[in-house]
């Protein structure tokens, strides 16, 4: 048992208080679990445009004040009752998509959309209906079921997947979100067949995890789509054949001129962007008869997609992915085995590193930049 067991931890959060403002890096108190809870010593995170989005206060589900993050990776400090799936110690991963293998969902091989805690975890709550973030006294709501933005955080014993103690935390943090997500929709979602053709629109983290994703499912032709250009060297090494920028397309619809260009359109397309507007094009994009559509990105509150039906009734199908389809205790382990092993990619997909907490502003700046 660790020292810090049963007490409250008294550490540095950055703390989102209200939209549109930096986060604020103040002490807190974090308070020790109680049944079915694990606190985790976090000790790295990432930043993903989720994160941002919900700052930015287009997130109709958006909480305030609360400590945001949800790709991150750490230590369990100390468990309460009735917890089996991790001992104090063991090195583990949080996820925002738990699995308690009982709901129907769970049961179900066709989703990984586990319904046990939503309602709580959407309430910026715990299972119980509280929270174990205090500030002077004041609750501070959990995100996504993590909280990563936190030197300690609490989460459900559902949401929290042990994995391989050899395997570096500061690498496989990673795959608490984007990387997972991008190649779970290639492989569980859209099951990609080999020599299929591809098309990705947005050339960040989730995109090249698709692009990834699709080579090691042996596609034989994969365009990755950006306005970015300096994103397209990147994406060649991840595995994408060719890119394309939309502006090539002049005064012709996107889609039209890819249509045109790439022998009726792809097999499998993928919006990685969260732009209903991209959305129509890769749906349209896709070939006559027998293509897909997959979207993963996160479009604003109140947004809806549009095409019309003929583009359905004549054979195209337009899907959706949430954490790429992996049952989360079940997988994570796996795909950081597959990291392990080198059969996937995830140093490639660190940009920079910021080695203290109060450095988060500036992670967000960067990855508002776009550079690399």
């Amino acid at each position: 048992m660790s020292s810090t067991a049963g007490q409250i931890i008294k550490c540095k959060a950055a703390i989102a208080w209200e939209p549109k403002k930096p986060l604020s890096i103040e002490e807190i108190e974090v308070h020790p679990p109680k049944a079915h809870e694990v606190r985790i010593k976090i000790t790295h995170t990432a930043v993903c445009h989720t994160d941002a989005y919900t700052l930015s206060g287009n997130d109709p589900e958006g909480i305030f004040p609360s400590i945001l993050g949800h790709e991150g990776a750490g230590i369990v400090e100390s468990i309460g009752e009735s917890v089996t799936n991790v001992a104090v110690g063991d090195h583990v991963i949080p996820a925002y998509v738990p699995q308690c293998k009982e709901c129907e969902y769970c049961k179900n091989p066709k989703t990984n959309l586990c319904q046990k805690i939503r309602i709580s975890q959407g309430n910026g709550k715990l299972p119980d209906g509280t929270v174990r973030f205090y500030k002077d006294g004041k609750p501070i709501s959990h995100f996504m079921g993590c909280s990563t933005f936190s030197q300690y955080t609490v989460v459900a014993d559902i949401s929290v997947c042990k994995v391989d103690s050899n395997a570096p935390l500061k690498s496989v943090c990673l795959l608490g979100c984007g990387i997972s997500t991008g190649y779970g929709a290639v492989l569980n979602t859209c099951k990609v067949p080999k020599d299929s053709t591809v098309a990705v629109w947005g050339l960040g983290a989730v995109g090249l995890a698709v692009i990834m994703g699709a080579k090691i499912a042996g596609a034989k032709q994969i365009i990755g789509i950006d306005t970015n250009e300096k994103k397209f060297d990147i994406a060649k090494q991840f595995g994408a054949t060719e890119c394309v920028n939309p502006k090539e397309a002049g005064d012709k619809p996107f889609q039209a001129y890819l249509v045109e260009r790439f022998n009726g359109g792809f097999d499998y397309t993928f919006e990685c962007i969260g732009n209903v507007n991209t959305m129509r094009q890769a749906l349209e994009a896709a070939h006559k008869g027998w293509g897909e559509s997959c979207i993963i990105g996160v479009a604003g509150a109140g947004q809806e997609i549009s095409t019309r039906p003929f583009q359905l009734v004549t054979g195209r199908t337009w899907k959706g992915t949430a954490f790429g389809g992996w049952k989360s205790m079940d997988s994570i382990p796996k795909l950081v085995e597959e990291y392990m092993t080198k059969k996937i990619k995830v140093d490639e997909f660190i940009t920079h590193n910021f080695n203290k907490i109060e450095d988060l502003n500036a992670a967000f700046d960067v990855l508002h930049s776009g550079e690399r």
